[in-house]
């Protein structure tokens, strides 16, 4: 399926390392059951390998989208009517608006293992947020969608 250009679908996954390491988790869990015989240490092997891969999944996918008009970032949803101009940032730059540059009432959809990102002014009066940042593998992808998207509206 082709997106229009006033679309962008985008899911934040976690880098395969994180599973890595959620199977060690596992069988760290299973080494501590061995004592137990070998049907304690099964359940731990298992048990602790969905427990971490449970918890990765679930931080590690972030969904970011626009469409109807709208950012949908996680759990926000952001009309494109409030939003200003998309700033495109690279490694660099989005290392320094994650922690030195950040400001605690921007709306912060942040990944570590994703390098670049976009910063959004928000230009609603009535809206305490200065900025949105979201994390995104295609910065210039989600930038046109957005002034596409604004430009429609």
């Amino acid at each position: 399926m082709q997106l229009s250009p006033a679309h962008h679908d985008e899911r934040l996954t976690a880098p395969r390392s994180w599973w890595g390491i959620a199977a060690l988790i596992g069988l760290a869990c299973a080494l501590m059951l061995l004592p137990l015989g070998l049907l304690p240490l099964l359940a731990g092997l298992v048990g602790g390998a969905a427990l971490a891969g449970i918890l990765v999944s679930s931080y590690g996918s972030a969904r970011v989208r626009v469409v109807g008009g709208a950012l949908a970032a996680g759990d926000a949803r952001i009309p494109v009517a409030a939003l200003g101009e998309p700033e495109v940032l690279d490694a660099e730059e989005a290392r320094a608006w994650r922690t030195y540059k950040a400001d605690s009432r921007a709306f912060m959809l942040m990944r570590s293992y994703v390098p670049t990102a976009l910063r959004i002014p928000v230009v609603d009066p009535a809206d305490p947020t200065p900025y949105v940042y979201v994390s995104t593998r295609a910065p210039e992808a989600l930038a046109a969608a957005i002034r596409s998207a604004r430009s429609a509206a």
